[in-house]
């Protein structure tokens, strides 16, 4: 694929420095690129690269300067990265027929377009909208609902009574609604509480591979608009994650937590049951969310903290063993002081 620097401008807006006609028939990381490759600049500590690159352009923020380089400056060139990788890498079109190794149960409505490939199991009263994929050995149970364009890939379950939305994205070995860890104690023995609610994933989501997503106890486990989840993590019965949330590898929420919109979980943080992540929150990685916590903080740590007391606190670790030795030594002066005094004030008497 060939285009210039103008159409690119075009797609992803900007400003071009340079030669509005260059060629540009790929894009390459900046140490990598050729001739006809376009790269990019989002991170400064990669600025050093860009006089020795060959790259025939250079995506970049607006205070940039390289003369004699052609420049697409703009305010956030993560974002056209993502954009340009789309646009050289579009998806293979899918064939949009059903394999007749797959098994499709009754009283399937299945939309234009659908591509089912060998061994899928759907089971029956299912709806499957236009332009989905399911890729092989995905398991949809009996009566969910996949809205268009979905992408279903391999060896992902799908328990019944689910609802996927519409472009969504599920990676594979995710099992969507799994019985919630839900067990009434019966003596010495545990009493199996059924779960007979569902998940319902809204449009734009993207879940990745090995996640758990359990269905609710009763109601619904809910993943709203927008959300991302990473590699294996882990989502408990009747929890809410709101828009555009981020979840990131090894996460794991306990049952009936509401987690707020544009909220970044950070890897390997762990959440008790029942509380509420208010909106706009970052937790740092491998913090153990114990409470509640407002919208808009920035909290680290386990128990969490503030991110700011959190730095605070890590940085005396490290110097836990000589502060120990200290407050020993110290402990001993009080002592022989102490001591001291007792003796002066016998010989007083």
């Amino acid at each position: 694929m060939e285009t210039t620097l103008r159409e690119i401008a075009r797609i992803v807006g900007g400003t071009i420095d340079g030669n509005p006609d260059t060629v540009i028939s790929g894009l390459a990381g900046i140490q990598d690129a050729g001739s006809g490759d376009i790269t990019f600049v989002a991170n400064p500590k990669y600025e050093k690269f860009i006089e020795g690159t060959g790259a025939a352009a250079i995506v970049c923020a607006p205070d940039i300067a390289a003369p004699g380089k052609n420049l697409l400056k703009l305010e956030n060139p993560y974002l056209a990265y993502a954009k340009l990788l789309r646009f050289f890498n579009p998806p293979p079109r899918q064939p949009g027929t059903i394999d007749e190794r797959a098994a499709v149960g009754k009283n399937v409505h299945i939309g234009k377009h659908v591509t089912i490939y060998p061994f899928v199991t759907v089971g029956d009263d299912c709806v499957i909208e236009d332009g989905t994929t399911l890729f092989p050995h995905c398991f949809i149970g009996d009566g969910v609902t996949i809205g268009q364009d979905t992408l279903i890939h391999p060896n992902v379950t799908i328990r019944e009574g689910c609802v996927i939305g519409k472009r969504v994205i599920i990676h594979p070995g995710t099992v969507i609604g799994s019985d919630g860890f839900g067990f009434a104690k019966d003596g010495p023995q545990y009493c199996k509480i059924p779960q007979i609610g569902n998940v319902r994933i809204d449009d734009d989501v993207e879940i990745g591979a090995g996640n758990t997503i359990d269905r609710a106890a009763i109601g619904t486990t809910w993943i709203q608009r927008g959300t991302k989840t990473d590699n294996l993590v882990h989502i408990a019965h009747n929890v809410v994650v709101g828009e555009d949330t981020v979840l990131v590898a090894q996460v794991g929420i306990s049952g009936s937590t509401k987690v707020g919109s544009r909220v970044t979980l950070a890897g390997q943080v762990g959440v008790v049951g029942h509380i509420t992540i208010g909106d706009d929150v970052m937790v740092g990685a491998q913090a153990g969310i114990s409470g509640s916590v407002p919208p808009g903080q920035i909290v680290s740590g386990s128990p969490h903290m503030s991110h700011r007391t959190w730095l605070k606190a890590s940085r005396s670790y490290e110097k836990l063993p000589e502060m120990r030795k200290t407050v020993h030594a110290l402990k001993q002066k009080v002592q022989e002081l102490e001591s001291a005094i007792k003796h002066i004030q016998e010989d007083n008497d």
